[in-house]
């Protein structure tokens, strides 16, 4: 019982919540274009999320405990890791193999998927696959892939392949909607590296915090955070979202207070903390409102 709750840890369950808000886009899109879903086969999409999910955590905590990272870590309850295999080290190998078994685990749910409704939806599997693995392993040090390869991950993968995956086809309502949690995901990961910057930079990690620093770093997190809500209301006023997405617009009134303080203690990791815990919060309910919008008819 002790392993099994110490290889939990690795997984980072709590975190692990993003993937079922953010499939819950497509599932709305999904809704909102045919009228009906298949819930058996959004409960298997979710699983693959799930797991995709678990997938690049584990692999997340595996890679950074072998290149050392894990012990130079200024850790805070939203980054840094989780410390379990640092104080852990004879588990690592479990660690791998939970990755490794995550990972089937989507490959099988997306060869469901390929079986059921056509192989167009191939191409967002084989691309999800790649990111499962090669966000820590390669995309960390290029700092442009590693700013969007979250949002890629999150947004239009999840959300356009949980589309197809309900509709047999892909539609611009799916492709506009993926942009809410592509912009936020991707301000996820960024916000979350700030108090890794010295860390990182130790294992030749090259992100924006690093590459520009975190004040510069900002000020993308400002424009993104813009660039969520854009989407949805410009969405919703071409009829291209369903009108009722605009719910999602009602974190705007947290994001203001989360992009004055980043921008405000971009340099005071301490002061910056409560942020790091209220954009997890936006990130988590704006897709959540966003669909809960999309089944208001």
């Amino acid at each position: 019982m002790k392993t099994a709750r110490i290889l939990i840890g690795v997984m980072r369950l709590p975190f692990v919540i993003l993937a079922p808000a953010c499939a819950l886009v497509g599932l709305g899109t999904a809704y909102w274009t045919t009228g009906s879903v298949n819930w058996l086969y959004f409960v298997l999409a979710a699983v693959g999320g799930v797991s995709a999910h678990v997938c690049v955590n584990v692999f997340n905590e595996y890679l950074d405990f072998r290149n050392g990272l894990d012990a130079r870590t200024q850790r805070t309850p939203f980054s840094g890791g989780s410390g379990t295999l640092q104080s852990n080290p004879e588990l690592a190998p479990a660690a791998l193999g939970i990755a490794l078994a995550a990972m089937a685990v989507t490959g099988a749910v997306g060869l469901f998927f390929t079986r059921v409704q056509g192989w167009g939806i191939v191409p967002l599997g084989l691309l999800g696959l790649l990111l499962l693995y090669g966000y820590t392993a390669w995309l960390v040090y290029h700092p442009l892939l590693c700013l969007l390869a979250p949002g890629l991950g999150f947004g239009p993968l999840m959300v356009m392949g949980v589309h197809f995956a309900l509709t047999g086809q892909y539609s611009w309502t799916a492709a506009v909607a993926s942009l809410v949690p592509f912009f936020l995901v991707n301000n996820l990961l960024l916000l979350n590296q700030f108090p890794d910057v010295d860390a990182d930079r130790s294992v030749g990690r090259r992100h924006f915090p690093i590459l520009i620093g975190r004040k510069r770093s900002a000020l993308i997190y400002v424009v993104f955070l813009a660039g969520a809500y854009v989407a949805i209301a410009l969405g919703a006023v071409l009829h291209i979202l369903p009108p009722f997405s605009l719910l999602a617009l009602l974190t705007i009134f947290l994001s203001g207070s989360v992009a004055a303080s980043v921008r405000r203690n971009a340099e005071n990791i301490p002061a910056l903390v409560p942020a790091l815990g209220k954009n997890v919060l936006i990130s988590l309910a704006t897709p959540a409102l966003f669909a809960l919008g999309s089944f208001i008819r």
